[in-house]
């Protein structure tokens, strides 16, 4: 491959990225858009699981072609997805106590943004299957863990195994409560209600919907069950990230994995 060609392809690949992070967070953000409230649960979520699909299926079709992912880091993505399926029903999500992120941030920051998304989005999608907690939220969950692997993607190399772990976890932390606000916000017209000065109000400048939105977390106490999530994973990644970091990047090169400025 010449490095035009090669150039071209990390465009490619960078565009479909940013394309698949950018759908995800105008979904979320639906509330902010429209002018009416006659939307049903099902109906969102159904619209989004149509245009999720798809999207996942296109991105993995773009890393392939462009050989950002290959046949042996597919072979690693599927085994990490279903590894992470299964440690996902440890968790449950009761009081906020989440197993499912730690591997998601560790292996996308081996592996890139890309395979972030996807191994975020898939494995949340195999574990719902996997438990029967298949619903309305389950498309939501997906793109929301996707945003989580493909951010751990973009994260700085450091030099040093403790500064690496270091970024893990602060990104874990903020991560942790990004993901409860978009898993929130999907949801929040349907769980406030009508009427009241938490509601969402359709038709309302976007400013003022925010507000009421904000007012929502903090009261009732969605921040708390965040900050659950972020003491879960922050703690999971500081006992497993040393052996981790070193299997998947052992791993990373056996698949012909470049590493990147600080590995």
């Amino acid at each position: 491959m010449s490095a035009r060609e090669f150039a071209l392809t990390k465009v490619v690949s960078r565009l479909s990225i940013a394309l698949a992070a950018l759908s995800s967070l105008l979904v979320f953000c639906w509330p902010l858009f429209i002018g009416s409230s006659n939307a049903s649960e099902s109906q969102v979520a159904q619209t989004v699981f149509i245009l999720l699909m798809p999207m996942l299926l296109i991105l993995l079709l773009v890393e392939f072609t462009t050989g950002e992912i290959g046949s042996k880091q597919l072979a690693i993505l599927g085994v990490l997805i279903a590894l992470n399926a299964v440690i996902r029903l440890l968790g449950a999500g009761t009081a906020g106590i989440e197993t499912a992120f730690f591997l998601i941030i560790i292996g996308a920051y081996v592996f890139g943004s890309s395979f972030g998304f996807i191994l975020g989005a898939g494995s949340i999608f195999v574990s719902g299957l996997l438990s029967g907690g298949v619903g309305p939220w389950l498309p939501f969950q997906m793109m929301a863990a996707g945003l989580v692997g493909l951010g751990a993607g973009a994260l700085w190399r450091a030099r040093g195994r403790i500064a690496q772990i270091a970024i893990l976890i602060g990104y874990a932390i903020i991560a942790a409560f990004v993901y409860g606000a978009l898993m929130t916000m999907w949801n929040w017209p349907f769980l406030a209600g009508l009427g009241t000065t938490l509601s969402f109000v359709p038709g309302a400048s976007i400013a003022s919907n925010l507000q009421r939105f904000v007012q929502y977390e903090i009261l009732t106490g969605g921040l708390l069950w965040d900050l659950g999530r972020a003491i879960t994973t922050s703690t999971l990644i500081a006992l497993t990230a040393p052996a981790l970091l070193t299997s998947l990047r052992r791993a990373a090169n056996r698949a012909g994995i470049t590493r990147r400025k600080g590995d």
